[in-house]
């Protein structure tokens, strides 16, 4: 049996990662992908490894990031690959359902823990109520800021609805598996405006342009604009 590679990569090789306890899935570069480029502060609730962060910043190299994660397991796995990297990320060990502060951010990005089940064995959230979750990361967000969600499509209701409370501009863009069933959805809205709700056609999860090539969703809708 062959040992994994310790350092794996992601887009391309773009973003380097070792192998731990936990390792990012495509919905990190998914969720990196969707994400504005121009945000200047960046937090992002449910940092893990850093995955996102990283891919994020692959995209967009003057974002200043801040991670938040409850485990810190997975805030020492970041640090690691942030170093990886030779990234800058400033990690707080707290949780976003009880932590006390007045900083906003020019962006919000999470991918939640939707999941159920056994806790895992780096101490990390699970069954997490992601209303609650939701509320208190847009709570983060500062006036015409952006919020960034990747989903499991079971609980797309349940954000949406969250989201509406205080975000317009809501963009959904569903992820399909195999069975042309969406497993995963993205979701952003903007904080201050009431703009109308857009539902885009979606992509494979298995996009190449957005996994392998390390292309953002605005890249690939505005070749499809063009057209």
């Amino acid at each position: 049996m062959s040992t994994k590679q310790e350092i794996f990569t992601l887009i391309n090789g773009r973003v380097k990662m070792r192998r731990g306890i936990y390792n990012p899935t495509s919905d990190a570069v998914w969720l990196a992908a969707f994400a504005p480029r121009n945000a200047k502060s960046v937090l992002d609730v449910g940092i893990g490894s850093g995955g996102v962060s990283l891919c994020l910043m692959a995209n967009n190299p003057n974002a200043i990031i801040t991670g938040i994660d409850v485990s810190p397991e997975m805030l020492a796995a970041c640090d690691i690959n942030t170093g990886l990297n030779n990234k800058h990320i400033e990690l707080i060990n707290a949780d976003i359902l009880t932590w006390r502060t007045d900083k906003t951010f020019d962006l919000v990005v999470t991918n939640p823990p939707y999941f159920n089940g056994t806790p895992a064995k780096h101490n990390a959230h699970h069954n997490a109520d992601i209303r609650t979750w939701i509320s208190k990361s847009i709570s983060r967000v500062r006036p015409m800021g952006t919020f960034c969600i990747i989903t499991d499509a079971s609980t797309t209701a349940m954000a949406v609805a969250e989201m509406s409370k205080k975000l317009g501009s809501i963009n959904i863009i569903p992820l399909f598996g195999a069975k042309n069933i969406a497993e995963r959805v993205l979701i952003s809205g903007k904080l201050g405006t009431n703009g109308n709700t857009i539902l885009h056609k979606g992509f494979p999860m298995n996009y190449e342009p957005i996994l392998r090539d390390g292309l953002t969703i605005e890249d690939i809708l505005s070749k499809l604009t063009q057209k």
